[in-house]
């Protein structure tokens, strides 16, 4: 969707912490951005976690899966992409996290790879499609990111999202959903 190759590993980004809201909470849009986006992504939430994990034990380090909104200023995004450094401005003001409902616990969830995912804006929908469509597997997303990094209990990790991306705009009411999951919600609510 930004014309971009399919890359051969994952793209790993970090939020800080008051990226992070939870249901019902605004999203503020920064004066700074003109564009902000909206993207549905289901959400591993890791258990056990640890180091060097193999794919064939990530799933026995989940405890379980949520729902993430990964907002991102678009506008900035791009900016950045000439500087080659594209996404920790872009994704990183604060409420550009929302994430909930609730988290549902791994055995729950019989088949992650298998959920349909969308999202409606105002009601209408604009990203669908099913987490069968993933570039890399849960299983591969939780190997890479931990021959880098630690993953302790309570780290999350976004998984990606469908294609659609779209602009939010002031008093926007956004509907992210995952089956088995359920419905996030939050409103868009420009800087003051």
């Amino acid at each position: 969707e930004l014309k971009r190759p399919i890359p051969e590993v994952p793209i790993i980004f970090m939020k800080p912490s008051k990226a992070v809201v939870g249901p019902e909470d605004d999203i503020l849009l920064p004066k700074v951005a003109t564009r902000v986006d909206f993207e549905v992504e289901l959400t591993i939430v890791m258990g056990k976690g640890g180091r060097n994990i193999p794919r064939a034990k990530a799933y026995e380090r989940i405890f379980g899966y949520t729902i993430l909104n990964d907002i991102t200023a678009r506008d900035i995004q791009q900016k950045d992409f000439s500087l080659s450094r594209p996404w920790l401005r872009s994704k990183g003001f604060d409420s550009f996290a929302p994430m909930g409902p609730c988290v549902v616990t791994q055995d729950e969830i019989e088949n992650p790879m298998n959920l349909e995912l969308a999202l409606k804006v105002n009601g209408e929908e604009r990203q669908h499609s099913n987490t069968k469509e993933m570039i890399f597997d849960i299983p591969s997303i939780v190997e890479y990111v931990s021959a880098f990094t630690t993953l302790e209990p309570g780290s999350v990790i976004a998984t990606g999202t469908p294609e659609k991306i779209g602009q939010l705009h002031d008093k926007d009411l956004v509907e992210a959903y995952v089956e088995k999951i359920g419905t996030l919600r939050n409103r868009a609510v420009q800087e003051p």
